[in-house]
């Protein structure tokens, strides 16, 4: 049987990609397993698809001045020569990665030992553990047509990123039930990533009592990011984070609000779902969720509306402006073309390992 490894975490964007490709391995005969973090969220996501799951050290590798600098260079070390022993041990024929830094140690530890690696790079412009792993990589996939620029010829391929397919497959009228909606108002769903956003989650609470006239909402706010004093508010459901339940979400929502990861973005493209983006400052960041909004609002896919200017007349104008137009949305999401990039990446798999 052939064997792959795959590997990713840090955020559910550096997961979710690789549970999309699940089914299609497991339907071409590889066995899978993955390699993350002791107590990422891969560990969780990938632990309930009943894959065999192994933790290793990971240190954060940071383009800024901070203490941890000095102890996460032996952490990832450590990660390093755990990868190694893990891959001598599972044997795979390949490497699949989706970066994030827990990554970097399995790639780089793949390639001493001779197993070809292909990597996945979401964002426009490539992340530092990507920009690491590219060297040591046979191919490297991407999302974007303007991130080929970025990336060694005779390496890049442009495959998109791969969407669970179940999400595609929601019940509206699951969700309605499980948020307890008692009205058909049109629904908010409103998604800050999977550590959830302040910023985000202020300005829709800050603003409930005006949404709440015309919206239900769905807020998925992030871990620890519940307002217990909002339990019982009438049209409002209020979740840290959903899994089984999302297909359903998204089924129901009429415009989602969101941050601009790219694979979050990229499944409301799939979805068809008009949306409203607030990306992370680049005060926070790299920047590249900027740029992600950007390239979306150009195709006329998204409203865009950066962090900075996040008032609640932006916000509400926002939502007007959007609700209105959203048959032009729905028009241009329609015509994207969009990639069929789980059978893509198979394809590049299949064919590096012959």
């Amino acid at each position: 049987m052939k064997k792959i490894v795959l590997t990713g975490g840090g955020t559910a964007g550096h997961v979710t990609p690789n549970i999309a490709l699940l089914p299609g391995l497991s339907q071409n005969g590889f066995d899978i397993s993955y390699i993350g973090s002791y107590n990422g969220i891969e560990k969780d996501l990938i632990e309930a698809e009943n894959i065999s799951y192994y933790g290793i050290s990971s240190g954060k590798l940071r383009r800024y001045l901070d203490l941890k600098n000095l102890s996460d260079p032996f952490k990832v070390m450590k990660g390093f020569g755990q990868a190694l022993r893990l891959l001598r041990r599972l044997k795979p024929d390949i490497v699949f990665s989706k970066g994030g830094f827990v990554s970097v140690p399995v790639v780089l530890a793949a390639k001493l030992r001779h197993i070809p690696v292909i990597i996945h790079e979401s964002d426009i412009t490539p992340g530092l553990a990507n920009k690491i792993a590219i060297p040591s990589a046979r191919k490297v996939c991407c999302n974007f047509p303007e991130t080929l620029k970025y990336l060694p010829k005779e390496k890049a391929v442009l495959t998109g990123s791969p969407i669970r397919q179940e999400l595609l497959s929601g019940n509206p009228e699951n969700a309605r039930a499980y948020c307890r909606f008692e009205t058909k108002k049109p629904v908010l769903l409103i998604v800050g990533g999977s550590s959830g956003s302040k910023v985000i989650n202020d300005a829709i609470r800050a603003q409930l009592p005006v949404l709440l006239k015309d919206f239900q909402i769905i807020h998925l706010c992030g871990k620890g990011n519940l307002d217990n004093h909002l339990l019982h508010t009438k049209g409002y459901a209020q979740f840290e984070y959903i899994s089984q339940q999302l297909k359903d979400m998204f089924a129901l929502a009429d415009i989602v609000i969101s941050r601009a990861g790219a694979n979050a973005i990229c499944e409301l493209l799939a979805l068809r779902k008009p949306n409203i983006l607030i990306p992370l400052s680049a005060k926070a960041s790299r920047g590249d969720q900027i740029l992600n909004a950007k390239s979306f609002e150009k195709q006329g896919f998204s409203y865009v509306i950066e962090e900075e200017n996040l008032t609640a007349s932006t916000f509400l104008a926002a939502i007007d402006a959007v609700s209105g137009q959203k048959d032009v949305y729905l028009h241009n999401m329609s015509s994207s073309g969009q990639m069929d990039s789980i059978r893509t990446i198979l394809q590049i798999i299949e064919k590096e390992l012959h």
